[in-house]
Parts: structure tokens; sequence; C-alpha cells
């Protein structure tokens, strides 16, 4: 988005999509020469490239901003869902993370920790949206701010949280909490 925006504010809209999408292409080389599968590389690219398509053929730099913004609310929602579904989206990650065993994923402990952990996710992401979208309303200096102190440090924070919430919620628990104490035997 910083690289979109240096571009756009130098040359105009056609050269901060330009730069915005080669950083996208660059990313997705990145993950593919480490040798990584590149799944959501590739759904990032691909979403990348629509995002430039429209952009460009709305001639609009908040059209072009707005589109990452409602793909997070989607996400939001996505994890709002998925906790009432009971199959809390946040399990999801965490499994593609680490190899929890299936008895663990099945267990009332996962589905709780990663129920609330899932929880926090959509709070965060819809207000992020929210207010990003009201920002974008009024400006995009205003919602490059915005954007920037809503995002990496929030959701930095938001990551290291979940990891804590999560090993605490599992240490915590009667049902996995000798897995975790020292010699790993149950009690």
């Amino acid at each position: 988005m910083l690289v979109f925006y240096a571009g756009w504010k130098l040359s105009g809209l056609v050269v901060g999509v330009g730069a915005a999408t080669v950083v996208g292409l660059g990313a997705y080389a990145w993950e593919r020469h480490r040798e990584r599968p590149g799944v959501m590389a590739r759904v990032a690219l691909g979403f990348v490239l629509v995002q430039a398509a429209v952009g460009l053929a709305a001639g609009s730099a908040k059209v072009y901003l707005a589109q990452p913004v409602l793909l997070n609310g989607a996400l939001g929602l996505a994890f709002l869902v998925s906790v009432f579904a009971g199959r809390p989206l946040a399990g999801a990650f965490a499994a593609e993370m680490y190899p929890f065993p299936p008895q663990v994923r099945e267990s009332d402990t996962f589905r709780r920790v990663f129920t609330g952990v899932s929880l926090a996710w959509a709070v965060y992401l819809l207000a992020r949206t929210t207010l990003r979208l009201f920002t974008l309303q009024m400006s995009v200096d205003a919602f490059v701010v915005v954007n920037v102190a809503t995002g990496l440090p929030v959701s930095s924070a938001l990551m290291t949280w979940s990891v804590w919430y999560g090993v605490r919620g599992f240490r915590r628990s009667e049902e996995w909490g000798w897995a975790l104490a020292e010699g790993g035997q149950p009690a």
C-alpha cells in the first residue's frame, strides 16, 4: 500500500498501481524461489492483479484502496461466522502452522481456545474495516495514516496475544495441560 501511495503521489494512479503490482509479483516470486507451496502467495497475487485491473478501470485511487479493505471486512465476517458454525477459523490457521493431532483438533479445549482467538480477530478486522472505509471517504492521505497505524503494529500485537492465549489455554486445560507440563505424562 505504501508503494502504491508513493507512486500515486509522485506520478499518478497508473504508476502507483504498477509499482504495487510489481511488489506483489516480487512477493510471489520470493515464495516460489523458497520452494514453498505458495498457495497464499498465489491467492495474494491473484487479488493484486484483480485489484490493479479494477482500480485502473475505475480510474480511482479510492476504488483501488477500498478493495483490500472490503476483503479484510469479509475475512472478519468469516472469522465471526466460523465461531457460530462451531469451526473457529483461527483453529484452521493454527493447524496449518502446527500439526495438531486429530484428537487435539477435535477437543473442547481446541474449540474453546480458537473460538476466543477467532472472536478477537473478527472484532479487530471488522473495526479496522469500518474505520478505514470511513477515513477513505475523507481522503487518501488520511486513509494511509490510519491504514499504517492500525495495520502491522496492531496485527503484530494481536498475533502475539493469539499465541500467548492459545498456549495459556492449553496449559490451563484439564484436557491437555498435562501434555505441556514437564515430562508430558497424564496426571
